[in-house]
């Protein structure tokens, strides 16, 4: 059995830090092969980050637009022994420098059924405006590999979840939640088997 990932969550400067949370608590509780050993973040003092920090789960913060980014990035990764990143909440695209650095080795989760309702731009209540606006009857989560381009990645997995014609964009929102705090250790998983030797 190979090895168990050592993940870093990259997180961003707004978001309930749900996906992160539900990530830490599935690796505590020794549900998926990965251990969460560093939480990155552009700012302090957000929800995601008092979360890592109560889980006893080191935090960097690592502003985005400082010149010396993706540098700083690569350097904490390496120095931290990291073998898969997994955004969550993170609301820029990944440095060149840290996606050749970790091929097939870096996901994100998008709230809505890739290729659709993907890009700049598509993000949180976004989504789940644009899914209801088309007259969507079917919607869910994606867990995808990252590129250099938004959404742009082969997906990992999808978990479906059906449109019901009274759905406002908060209760789809709330039904698309539920689904990727399964969604995401799941495709962890099947990454881990799928690299078994």
């Amino acid at each position: 059995m190979s090895a168990r990932f050592s993940v870093a969550i990259l997180t961003g400067s707004k978001g309930r830090g749900s996906n992160l949370t539900s990530l830490i608590h599935h690796a505590q509780r020794g549900e998926i092969p990965a251990d969460v050993n560093l939480v990155i973040s552009p700012k302090n003092g957000t929800q995601a980050v008092e979360t890592a920090r109560s889980l006893n789960v080191p935090v960097v913060i690592l502003p985005y637009k400082s010149e010396t980014y993706a540098e700083d990035l690569m350097e904490t990764l390496v120095e931290h022994k990291i073998t898969l990143i997994c955004l969550a909440g993170y609301m820029t695209l990944l440095p060149t420098l840290v996606l050749d650095a970790f091929p097939n080795r870096v996901l994100n989760i998008h709230p809505a059924l890739l290729p659709k309702f993907g890009g700049k731009g598509m993000y949180g209540s976004h989504v789940h405006e644009a899914v209801i606006a088309a007259g969507e009857t079917e919607s869910g989560c994606t867990v995808h590999f990252v590129t250099e381009h938004y959404d742009e990645g082969a997906p990992v997995l999808q978990y479906p979840c059906p449109v019901w014609p009274d759905d406002t964009p908060a209760s789809l929102a709330q039904r698309v939640i539920e689904l990727e705090m399964k969604a995401y250790p799941a495709a962890i998983k099947k990454l881990h088997e799928d690299r078994a030797p």
